[in-house]
C-alpha cells in the first residue's frame, strides 16, 4: 500500500512539474536569439529554425532547464523516484536484478552529468550536480545490494 501512495504522489508531482516546465519553457518562442542554442530538437527536424511554428514542444524543456530550472529539476527527481519505486516493487525478490538496475541507472546518470558538464547556464550546472549525486547514490545502492546478494549466496553453500 505504501508503494501505491508514493507512486501516486510522485506521478502527480511529475505531471504538475512537467506542465509547469513546458509552460515556462514556452518563453523560448519569444527569445529568437536563443533558438540557435536551445531549439535542439527543432534543428534536428527542420535543419535551421526560422519561424516560431517550427519550434518543438521538447525544446521548451531544454530552455526551461537552462534558464528556469526549478520545475525541470522537480520533474527529473520525480521521474527518477517513479523508476526507483517501480523497480523496487517489481524486483523486490530479485536482489541481483535490482542491483543491476541501480548500476545501469547510475551509469546513465553519470553519462547525463558528463553531457551537461561545463554548461554556461546555471540551470544545466544544477543538472550536472543532480545527475552526478544521484548517479553516485544509485551506484552505492547497487554495490550495497550486490554485497547483500553475495553474502546471502555464500551462506547457502
Amino acid at each position: 500500500m505504501s508503494y501505491v501512495i508514493q507512486f501516486v504522489f510522485a506521478v502527480i508531482v511529475f505531471l504538475v512539474s512537467t506542465f509547469s516546465a513546458w509552460y515556462e519553457g514556452s518563453e523560448l518562442r519569444d527569445t529568437q536569439w536563443e533558438w540557435k542554442y536551445s531549439a535542439i530538437f527543432s534543428k534536428w527536424k527542420h535543419g535551421t529554425v526560422t519561424n516560431v511554428s517550427e519550434i518543438s514542444g521538447f525544446d521548451h524543456f531544454i530552455y526551461a532547464a537552462k534558464f528556469k530550472p526549478l520545475f525541470p529539476i522537480l520533474m527529473t527527481i520525480s521521474l527518477l523516484y517513479i523508476l526507483v519505486i517501480l523497480a523496487t516493487w517489481l524486483l523486490r525478490n530479485h536482489t541481483n536484478k535490482l542491483s543491476l538496475f541501480f548500476m545501469i541507472l547510475g551509469l546513465t546518470l553519470f553519462v547525463a552529468s558528463s553531457l551537461t558538464f561545463r554548461s554556461p547556464t546555471v540551470g544545466l550546472v544544477w543538472f550536472t550536480w543532480l545527475f552526478l549525486l544521484t548517479g553516485i547514490s544509485s551506484s552505492m545502492v547497487a554495490l550495497k545490494l550486490r554485497m547483500k546478494f553475495t553474502s546471502n549466496n555464500q551462506e547457502v553453500y
